[in-house]
């Protein structure tokens, strides 16, 4: 993993996500997901998952960029994980939200790792929700598509005390992988509901570039060989493999009375 001090001249960037701004206090991110589209966003040439650029003074900077803008809701983070590994040492998203506190700015944190647990005494006292982005309970499935990120489990945890301790929480079922995050889907649904989050959002996934679905094939080829031909059918011609899941998860939602939004 490369890592590198950089200097931000502005943190707060305004959103197309739902939110009025975002905030990314890495660029890069140490969970390295097969499946994510932001390198290809970004057009970003490094190895995605192998670099992450620390923006040391995003706190400080913040606080200026505050000044700027009128009161809204800011989305934490929309090309990065603000839980990534590199937090336990940096600790920026903690610093950013304390800045934050006695704003009136709202927040939206999505992440994939219990460490939002560290911070949850500081989220308590804001205008807050939490999500977590969970894919699959299947741990093989997880640890090759999401190799650095926190067990579903441990997610699913973390997001039952956030919500215990009164804090808004979301779930974030997406991507939806073909054949691997819909394996079991009732189960799986069922558990999310045991934590009571305040909705769910289901997502597909979106192939951006041809280098993107190069990545995920490879992927795919050494771990599911089977599955290749069959994603590039449901990726890439109208098979109705996503309306079929859409009507299904709909069904098993309203079946636990979880309120529900889809993406696609």
């Amino acid at each position: 993993m490369m890592i590198k001090q950089v200097f931000c001249k502005t943190i707060l960037s305004k959103s197309k996500l739902g939110t009025d701004y975002s905030i990314n206090p890495y660029r890069g991110c140490a969970h390295a997901c097969v499946y994510c589209y932001t390198p290809y966003v970004l057009r970003e040439k490094r190895k995605w998952g192998e670099f992450i650029e620390v923006k040391i003074n995003a706190p400080e900077v913040l606080e200026k960029d505050l000044k700027k803008h009128k009161a809204g809701t800011i989305f934490i983070s929309s090309v990065t994980d603000p839980y990534n590994p590199l937090e336990k040492k940096y600790k920026l998203t903690r610093r950013i939200l304390e800045k934050l506190k006695n704003t009136k700015f709202s927040i939206s944190i999505q992440t994939k790792s219990d460490l939002v647990l560290r911070d949850i005494e500081l989220l308590k006292e804001m205008d807050c929700e939490v999500g977590m982005t969970i894919i699959t309970f299947n741990e093989r499935a997880r640890k090759i598509f999401e190799p650095n990120t926190s067990s579903s489990e441990k997610r699913l945890k973390a997001l039952k005390k956030l919500k215990e301790s009164g804090i808004k929480t979301y779930i974030f079922f997406g991507p939806v992988l073909p054949l691997i995050s819909d394996e079991n889907l009732e189960e799986t649904i069922k558990k999310f509901a045991s934590v009571k989050p305040d909705y769910i959002y289901i997502d597909k996934l979106n192939i951006k570039r041809s280098l993107h679905w190069k990545k995920i094939k490879n992927i795919l080829e050494k771990n599911y060989p089977k599955l290749v031909e069959k994603w590039e059918k449901i990726l890439f011609s109208e098979n109705g493999y996503y309306q079929r899941i859409k009507e299904r998860i709909i069904e098993i939602c309203m079946s636990y009375g979880l309120k529900y939004k889809f993406c696609y």
